[in-house]
């Protein structure tokens, strides 16, 4: 299918050619409302990460797919398209873990403050915070039964294993510190 489909963006990493679904198919139009794709600048060049909409203003990724500016799109399913759906809200503010290192892509996880809160529609719904641990997926985020559980840090081209993830529940404490500390803006 020629279209670039958002899927897409979830499945792959950013380093990834978009040109084919890897090992799946085409999901159900706005079947994943939390997912969340994050466009930015690097270097003068394009990139584009797959992300989780946490809440109506904050959303979860990975750290290397930092850049300026950094635009959060939601509600799509067709990238290619402008859809009725869609909201593009630009980053406030990018939080990377304090202890992430690029040289090595440890502690890749970054949460993104939006510029203004999502409307929550059919379309564009949060995800919640794990309890626990699952195993790992490959490329996107990693959903299991409807919470965020890993993100993706690095992996093939070509979407063949190994792919390293970001185990959500190892940085709960982090995360939940920071998302408080940007909403209520105090020092951190």
């Amino acid at each position: 299918m020629q279209p670039l489909l958002l899927l897409l963006a979830f499945l792959l990493a950013h380093e990834a050619g978009t040109e084919d679904i890897i090992g799946g198919h085409e999901a159900k139009p706005h079947s994943h409302p939390y997912k969340a794709l994050v466009q930015f600048l690097l270097k003068d060049q394009k990139n584009r990460c797959s992300s989780v909409l946490l809440r109506k203003d904050f959303v979860l990724t990975a750290a290397h797919c930092w850049g300026s500016p950094i635009m959060v799109t939601l509600g799509t399913h067709n990238i290619q398209e402008q859809e009725r759906t869609q909201q593009v809200i630009p980053v406030r503010e990018a939080i990377c873990h304090p202890d992430y290192n690029p040289k090595n892509f440890v502690n890749d996880i970054m949460l993104l403050k939006l510029e203004r809160k999502a409307k929550q529609t059919a379309a564009v719904w949060p995800l919640s915070l794990p309890r626990g641990t699952a195993q790992g997926d490959s490329w996107g985020p990693l959903i299991c039964e409807n919470m965020a559980q890993s993100i993706c840090s690095y992996g093939q081209k070509n979407g063949t294993p190994p792919a390293v993830f970001m185990k959500v529940s190892h940085y709960l404490p982090w995360i939940k510190r920071t998302m408080k500390c940007f909403s209520q803006q105090v020092s951190c």
